[in-house]
C-alpha cells in the first residue's frame, strides 16, 4: 500500500477576522494545529507546533519519537508564553497522522479538539477522542452524543499543546486498508457539520481529496463559518510504498525556516509574503513626484495671483 491522492484547504471562515489554523502537509506526515489565545497569540502558538513537526532533526518515525516530537512542540510554546508577556496562555491543539506504508498501518498523535476521521467504504469513524468538556461529559454519561453536538461548551478543551510545562498526549497506532481515506480537521469544520454531514460531502466528492477539502470548507462556511476551518485529506491505495524523503542536512544550531516568530509577523504553515516589487516601487515613486510637482504648480498660482 502507499499513499494515494491527498490535499489540503484553510480557510478563515466567516466570522473570525484572521486565521490561526496551521497544517503540516508534508507525506507521510499531515497534521493539524488549531491555536488559541489573545491577541495573535492562538496562529503564534499553531505556527510554533506545525514547526516543531516539520523539523526534521526530530525525526517523526514511529510512536516514541512523534510523542517526543509534540512534547518539544509544547515546551517551545510553553517557553515562548513564559518569555514573551503578549503571548502569555496561548496553546494550540495538535492532530498528526504519520502513514507507515510499509507496515500498512498509520501512527496518529493527538492533543486537543481537532480530529481525526477514517472513511471506511461509506461509513466515517472518529478516530481520535476530544480533550473536551463535552467528551468528559459524554463518557460519563451526564450527555448524549447529539446534545454535545449542540452544547455552548463544546469548544472548551481540556488539554493543549503549551498551556503547560508537560503534556500528556494520545499515541496509538491503527490498521490502514486499501481505499481508505483519512481526515484531519480542526473544529471549525465539525461545530458546523455533523458526522453524517461530513461523509455525506466526501461521498459526493467521489472520494477525491481535492474535491472534498473545497466542498467541505463550502459546507462549513454555508452553516455560518464561525471559525476557522481546514482539512486535508489522503487515501490510501494499492501499490509499492515510496521511498522516504532524505532528510536535507541542517548545520548544527542552525534554526528552521518556520520557527517562533513574532505575534506582529505572519505565522500559520505557510509562509506568503505580500508587498510590491520592484515595478510597483518604480510606479509609487512616480506618483509622488506628481504630486508633489502638482503641490508646486498650485503654490506658485496661488502666489502670482
Amino acid at each position: 500500500m502507499r499513499i494515494g491522492r491527498a490535499a489540503w484547504k484553510t480557510d478563515t471562515g466567516r466570522r473570525r477576522l484572521r486565521n490561526e489554523d496551521a497544517y503540516v502537509f508534508e507525506p507521510p506526515l499531515f497534521a493539524i494545529a488549531d491555536g488559541m489565545g489573545g491577541a495573535r497569540a492562538g496562529e503564534v502558538a499553531a505556527g510554533i507546533a506545525a514547526t516543531a513537526l516539520r523539523d526534521e532533526r526530530l525525526g517523526v518515525v514511529d510512536e516514541a519519537s512523534l510523542e517526543a516530537t509534540i512534547a518539544e512542540a509544547n515546551r517551545r510554546v510553553w517557553e515562548r508564553s513564559v518569555a514573551d508577556p503578549t503571548t502569555a496562555g496561548m496553546g494550540t491543539t495538535v492532530t498528526v497522522a504519520l502513514v507507515d506504508a510499509p507496515e500498512a498501518q498509520i501512527v496518529f498523535g493527538h492533543v486537543g479538539d481537532s480530529r481525526a476521521y477514517r472513511l471506511r467504504g461509506d461509513v466515517l469513524e472518529q478516530v481520535t477522542t476530544d480533550h473536551s468538556l463535552v467528551a468528559e461529559l459524554v463518557e460519563s454519561g451526564v450527555l448524549t452524543p447529539e446534545e454535545a453536538e449542540r452544547h455552548p461548551q463544546r469548544s472548551a478543551i481540556t488539554r493543549a499543546v503549551g498551556t503547560d510545562r508537560a503534556i500528556e498526549v494520545d499515541v496509538f497506532t491503527a490498521p490502514a486498508e486499501l481505499d481508505d481515506l483519512v481526515l484531519l480537521c480542526s473544529d471549525g469544520l465539525t461545530d458546523m457539520l455533523t458526522k453524517d454531514e461530513i461523509a455525506a460531502v466526501i461521498v459526493g466528492a467521489d472520494r477525491d481529496p481535492d474535491a472534498a477539502a473545497t466542498a467541505l470548507v463550502a459546507a462549513a462556511n454555508a452553516q455560518g463559518g464561525e471559525d476557522n476551518i481546514t482539512v486535508v485529506l489522503f487515501e490510501v491505495v494499492d501499490g509499492d510504498p515510496e521511498p522516504l524523503r532524505e532528510a536535507d542536512s541542517v548545520e548544527s544550531g542552525a534554526e528552521p525556516d518556520l520557527v517562533d516568530r513574532a505575534p506582529a509577523e505572519e505565522p500559520v504553515a505557510e509562509v506568503r509574503t505580500h508587498g510590491p516589487g520592484p515595478g510597483g516601487r518604480i510606479a509609487a515613486i512616480a506618483l509622488i513626484a506628481l504630486v508633489v510637482t502638482v503641490g508646486v504648480l498650485v503654490l506658485y498660482w496661488g502666489i502670482s495671483r
